[in-house]
Parts: structure tokens; sequence; C-alpha cells
């Protein structure tokens, strides 16, 4: 990771403006939210990489200014995490990965009003920037809503109690329906 720029306090404007990734190998251990969903496993990595730049807004046929670059940040990063399975509950490792664009704007009204119409997520522009928390946001966000094994290794536990061989056939409610209406 680059000394210039720090990810707890990162400089977006500088960012954009070195042209060069900011990158790193984290400790689960410096995500404390996600290095709780994690339990022992807190000695694994997160591997990230940001990137800033300055975009020209596509301009407005008619528009007689022209309008000021946008601040984007795209933003990769992988760990692994221990969950529980919920079909067998024995642990599966879930890999998580996230590949997005932010688009930062000067307030949260403006945020707000452009968000629900953006292909990409719009964030509010802070002069000191949380890299790795929008880093575990957006991991915590990526977990799978009901972690499973494709197969799992155990036989799943099951509630019904021993097979009886001879236990007597029922009737069938339909037929015995049909002789009370006969009868």
């Amino acid at each position: 990771m680059s000394t210039r720029f720090n990810p707890d306090r990162l400089d977006l404007r500088m960012l954009a403006q070195s042209g060069e990734p900011l990158q790193g190998d984290d400790a689960l251990a410096l995500f404390p939210r996600l290095a709780a969903e994690a339990g022992d496993a807190t000695q694994r990595l997160v591997r990230w990489v940001a990137r800033a730049e300055w975009r020209r807004p596509v301009p407005v046929p008619g528009a007689a200014t022209l309008e000021a670059p946008v601040l984007w940040l795209h933003l990769q990063a992988a760990t692994s995490l221990p969950l529980t399975c919920q079909r067998c509950l024995a642990p599966v490792d879930e890999a998580l990965d996230i590949d997005r664009w932010f688009r930062f704007v000067a307030d949260e009204a403006t945020a707000d009003n452009e968000d629900e119409d953006s292909e990409e997520d719009v964030l509010v522009f802070q002069p000191a920037f949380q890299l790795r928390e929008l880093i575990e946001d957006e991991l915590i966000m990526a977990q799978p809503l009901v972690p499973m094994h494709g197969v799992c290794p155990t036989a799943l536990p099951t509630s019904a109690g021993p097979v009886i061989e001879d236990a007597p056939a029922r009737p069938n409610p339909f037929a015995v329906l049909q002789q009370i209406k006969k009868g």
C-alpha cells in the first residue's frame, strides 16, 4: 500500500490526481463488524484495490456551460468468511467479492435525489474519506442471505422417528367420504 495515502482518512481528490491505485492486503481484524462474523478466523486477509478518477459529465445538447469534472471511485475487494451452513450447521467458507463504482456529490440531498436513478452508487464527498469503512460495508452487504454448502459434508439430521415397516395402511379420505355419501 502506498504510504502517501491513508485508507482511514483518504483524500480522494489527491488520489484521483495521482492517477495511481491504492491497494492493500489488510487483516480481517481491521474490519471489526466483518471480523465479528468470522469468529476465530480473524487472521484472514481482505484484499482490495481502489482507484479514484475525475470524469467530465456527458455534455447536454444546447447547454451553454461545461460542467465541472466529477469524482469517481472504483473499488474492488475480496475475502472469505467461515459462515454457518443453514442446512447442516457446519462451517462453510463463503467467498465475498465486490467490484463497484461510486460517484461523489456535494451534499446528502443531491445524493438522495440522484442515487435511485443511477446505476452506480452515489455518495457524499468527505475531505477525509474512510475507505476501510466503505470496504467493510460493501463486504457485509455481499454476504449471502442463507449461507449453504453446495453439498453438505455430513448427513443432514432428520426429526422423523424410526420408520415402522408394519404400520397399517391409512384409508384414503376421499374413499371414506364416498362411502358416507352412498350410505
